[in-house]
């Protein structure tokens, strides 16, 4: 992320992709292989996969207070239709246990 900040004049303005690694990284860490999840039409950001070949979902957004964005961000998690868990990580500070038909 260093090099790229000196490389990128706009480095301020990409919070979004700058949380998105931080999530990948964690995902890592945490012992799951990870991977981005896609289908006929929508793309999920991140599929981890534990040891034991669980899954769950990740969408990240760095705020969804915009009805649209919270809309498209919800869209492919929604697709998905098994019952493992999905999650939508954001920045926003209120409506922090929003539950989403599971999400």
């Amino acid at each position: 992320m260093g090099i790229r900040n000196i490389l990128l004049p706009d480095h301020q303005e990409d919070f979004g992709h700058i949380i998105e690694n931080i999530v990948y990284l964690e995902l890592l860490r945490r012992n799951k292989a990870v991977y981005v999840g896609e289908s006929s039409k929508y793309e999920v950001d991140f599929v981890g996969i534990s040891d034991m070949n669980e899954l769950s979902y990740y969408q990240v957004a760095l705020t969804t207070m915009d009805e649209k964005v919270l809309k498209r961000e919800l869209r492919s998690l929604e697709q998905i239709r098994d019952s493992y868990p999905k999650y939508l990580l954001t920045l926003d500070t209120i409506n922090r246990t929003a539950n989403y038909n599971g999400i």
